[in-house]
């Protein structure tokens, strides 16, 4: 089992942050602070700390620098267009993390299957810091995303990581966890999926900011640390449906 967490970094380049226009709190809002803490899960454990905002591992390469609002939730990010060798090197970044990936889950899938959990989390409070939170039947405390996987091979080991993962509680609840309802995945478990059709099964896990105030990032380590232990928890069944998968 790989736990990778992308988007946990705040990290910049200097000539970066020497261009960039958003300020750092708003940054770190659109980032996934913390879901380092939930790699622990892993046999493997990756944790980016190079932030998104100077290239996003989890869009295709060709979206992974954001150069328009739209891209961004609406946020200007630059103060003036990223000449293009500055790009580059972020690029190079891009394309350094998914070679090394690949030599890494290539060495394992010539020893059998294995699982990649693409952790994230999301904000469910954007219309502001007093402003009521989003629904709850849009927007589940943990939302699996598996677009991009074939579910006629890997359904038993998704079913048996929501059923395990549902049945667990974080400070006093049982956590509430669907498929597909916010997001179904991005770049970096479609490139595990479409890389490794037999081997690899790579699920996007997106965990709800109740965790974390996500205007101030003042953080609830009990919280975070519930979260980490159910995930650590659903681990041994979802090395036992591996183990079943033909």
């Amino acid at each position: 089992m790989v736990a990778v967490a992308v988007h946990a970094g705040h990290d910049l380049r200097p000539e970066i942050e020497a261009s960039i226009a958003i300020d750092a709190m708003t940054r770190r809002r659109e980032e996934d602070p913390h879901t380092d803490v939930l790699t622990s899960v892993g046999d493997i454990a990756l944790v980016v700390h190079r932030s998104r905002f100077e290239v996003d591992l989890n869009r295709p390469r060709s979206d992974a620098i954001y150069r328009i609002p739209e891209q961004a939730w609406g946020h200007v990010v630059w103060k003036a267009r990223l000449p293009p060798e500055v790009e580059d090197r972020s690029l190079q970044l891009y394309d350094g993390f998914y070679t090394t990936l690949a030599r890494g889950l290539d060495a394992l899938a010539t020893n059998g299957r294995f699982v990649v959990l693409d952790v994230h989390s999301y904000n469910h409070r954007r219309q502001g810091p007093n402003a009521p939170p989003a629904p709850m039947d849009s927007d589940p405390e943990v939302n699996v995303g598996t677009g991009s996987l074939d579910r006629t091979r890997w359904g038993p080991l998704v079913d048996r990581f929501i059923h395990d993962l549902g049945a667990r509680e974080a400070c006093g609840h049982r956590l509430d966890v669907r498929e597909n309802v916010r997001f179904r995945g991005g770049q970096l478990s479609r490139w595990v999926n479409e890389r490794y059709p037999g081997a690899g099964c790579a699920l996007a896990l997106e965990f709800k900011k109740t965790f974390m105030n996500e205007w101030t990032d003042a953080v609830d380590r009990v919280h975070l640390k519930h979260l980490a232990a159910a995930l650590e928890a659903v681990g041994p069944g979802v090395r036992e449906a591996l183990e079943e998968t033909s």
